[in-house]
């Protein structure tokens, strides 16, 4: 990781290699946390956060789900990553929002350990490497069945939960894959380790739903309005395995991984083997959301500003009191 200087954790602005937890930290030993992953991007218009007040909302509702209570409301936290990145001086970066069960106590029903929360943000390159939004990757079906909503909670974007996904991703690895595709407890498609998916067949878009234990995801709601504006059919239904190799093209979404066409599945070769048609499209105009070059979908970004002339300390702009 490239290092950055500082790291917001719970209420300060601390040097980034003083961001420790205790070895006893609950979340730690049990997987108690939530978290965020969302990108800001260098645009004409200064740095901006992409779908920020969504991903915020989304990281509460998560911690609701697993009886997290939360120290600090989502706008504190908007408010905190905005600071954070101006201290560390970012034009661009990924940031990292993490609540957690922390220090004081062990054992499964743990309420008097407090929650702690942080916000780092660093610099973080294209997730599935520098040319596979341009060339696509190669997937593999994944062994591994995506959390079952039957003994989890597949909509909250839990820390634990993610180790479904590190099997899933380990194993496509191990094979010499890009990434790997998750089916549900049903043999449904559902997603990947760590995007969701798209599958282009007779010239509409097709999207797992729900019900199919999807992470609901920002990029995945945005990327489905921008088909529709582009005036694509886009349906949410179940997918079968076979159709992912008898579609004509295949395309991820994701904050870290953003889009990425998929040119093979299983040594399947999807359509020509290369990103096609509707996905370029697609995605010309998603990449064109995220760095402000769309007018129409300005309202996706928040905007962070430079500290104005006569504010308070950065000292007094940092520090934030635990909401009641």
């Amino acid at each position: 990781m490239d290092a950055c200087d500082l790291i917001w954790k719970n209420g300060e602005f601390v040097a980034w290699d003083d961001a420790k937890v205790h070895v006893l930290t609950h979340g730690l030993h049990y997987g108690t946390g939530v978290f965020e992953g969302i990108r800001a991007y260098e645009t004409e218009r200064g740095p901006a956060i992409f779908r920020a007040k969504e991903h915020f909302d989304r990281l509460e509702k998560s911690a609701e789900l697993y009886y997290l209570q939360m120290p600090y409301s989502a706008e504190e936290l908007r408010l905190a990553t905005h600071e954070l990145m101006r201290r560390n001086g970012q034009a661009s970066c990924y940031i990292r929002p993490l609540a957690f069960r922390g220090y004081g106590e062990m054992g499964l029903y743990a309420n008097s350990a407090p929650v702690d929360v942080i916000i780092a943000t660093w610099p973080w390159g294209a997730y599935l490497g520098d040319e596979s939004a341009g060339q696509g990757i190669r997937a593999k079906v994944s062994s591994w069945r995506r959390l079952s909503p039957a003994g989890a909670i597949p909509h909250a974007k839990a820390s634990g939960s993610y180790l479904n996904s590190i099997l899933a991703k380990t194993e496509s690895a191990n094979a010499g894959y890009d990434e790997a595709i998750l089916l549900d407890e049903r043999g449904f498609v559902c997603e990947g380790s760590g995007e969701n998916i798209f599958v282009v067949r007779d010239g509409e878009i097709l999207t797992p739903p729900h019900t199919a234990s999807i992470l609901d995801g920002i990029n995945r709601k945005s990327v489905i309005q921008i088909a529709r504006d582009l005036g694509y059919t886009v349906v949410e239904r179940d997918i079968a395995r076979a159709e992912l190799y008898l579609a004509e093209e295949v395309f991820l979404t994701g904050t870290a991984a953003e889009m990425v066409p998929v040119r093979e599945i299983d040594d399947h070769q999807v359509g020509k083997g290369e990103p096609g048609e509707i996905s370029r499209h697609v995605q010309a105009k998603f990449e064109d959301a995220l760095y402000g070059r769309a007018e129409e979908y300005l309202e996706w970004l928040d905007f962070v500003e430079p500290a104005a002339d006569g504010a308070e300390s950065a000292e007094e702009i940092g520090r934030i009191t635990p909401a009641a």
